[in-house]
């Protein structure tokens, strides 16, 4: 079983190292002054925008950074694909889930991401308002290229030449096209099923384990599954929960719906799937 969450009374951190990775979409700059205000004693910051996202003007509103890019991340934050790191947010956000998918990626094996969020951790480690400049690393990511989904496949399989099954990890009025507050179409792409990641979290944090029945009665264990969302940023928790499920083939669209419908002629359900 791949243990992905887990709570900060139930793990050992005096040789983590840490990941803050708060950020809000709503105003992109908090997470970082957040940050820069008080964070884990320890801990670097991911921003969701200049870290986890590439630059392409392809790819979705969120695409996946190059290889190069990541390598350069791992590195500047003193990461070896041997550490203990916790990776953390606000609580229930799907950004520390985006950074743990990306050191997934990279080959990196023992990432958790930590179910309390900073108001709840503060009270319990050492926080500190002091700069973070870690020793840097030399690791040689290993890429798992399995994880990740690309466009080309998610065509093959709307197209009936790829057994996969698609599941859109957003609301389910914005994936029955009923509202679209982001987008220039509305609905998803076809074949999808949907599995709304809020439902992963219960009191506002993750409880993967009280939504598996859910999840069974949308996707089976048995299936090939692809996940995506609006820019495969909320898709990560509920890729985290499949694996943590012990689901085995499990790819992320990172570009998600934002690439789908980048292309004009790309075709677009409302209907809901069962």
């Amino acid at each position: 079983m791949t243990q992905v969450f887990v709570s900060i009374h139930d793990i050992e951190t005096s040789h983590a190292k840490w990941i803050d990775a708060r950020f809000s979409l709503q105003d992109e700059e908090r997470g970082k002054l957040d940050y820069q205000k008080e964070h884990v004693k320890g801990a670097v910051h991911w921003d969701l925008a200049e870290d986890l996202s590439g630059t392409s003007l392809e790819g979705g509103r969120h695409p996946l950074p190059s290889t190069e890019q990541l390598t350069e991340l791992f590195r500047k934050s003193g990461l070896e694909r041997t550490d203990t790191i916790l990776v953390y947010d606000d609580g229930g956000s799907p950004f520390a889930t985006r950074a743990w998918w990306m050191l997934q990626y990279g080959g990196f094996t023992n990432v958790h991401v930590v179910t309390e969020g900073y108001a709840e951790l503060r009270e319990i480690v050492d926080i500190t308002s002091d700069s973070v400049t870690p020793v840097r690393s030399t690791v040689e990511p290993q890429w798992q290229e399995h994880l990740y989904a690309s466009r080309s496949e998610v065509e093959e399989v709307v197209a009936g030449n790829r057994a996969s099954q698609l599941v859109d990890a957003r609301s389910e009025v914005r994936y029955r096209g009923e509202k679209e507050p982001l987008y220039h179409k509305a609905g998803h792409i076809p074949t999808a099923r949907n599995f709304d990641w809020e439902q992963l979290k219960q009191g506002g944090q993750y409880d993967v384990q009280q939504a598996k029945e859910q999840l069974q009665q949308v996707v089976s264990p048995k299936d090939d599954v692809i996940v995506y969302c609006g820019s495969g940023v909320t898709a990560s928790p509920l890729f985290a929960a499949l694996k943590e499920l012990d689901y085995p083939n499990v790819k992320l669209y990172v570009g998600s719906f934002s690439d789908w419908i980048s292309k004009d002629d790309a075709p677009i359900e409302t209907a809901i799937r069962g």
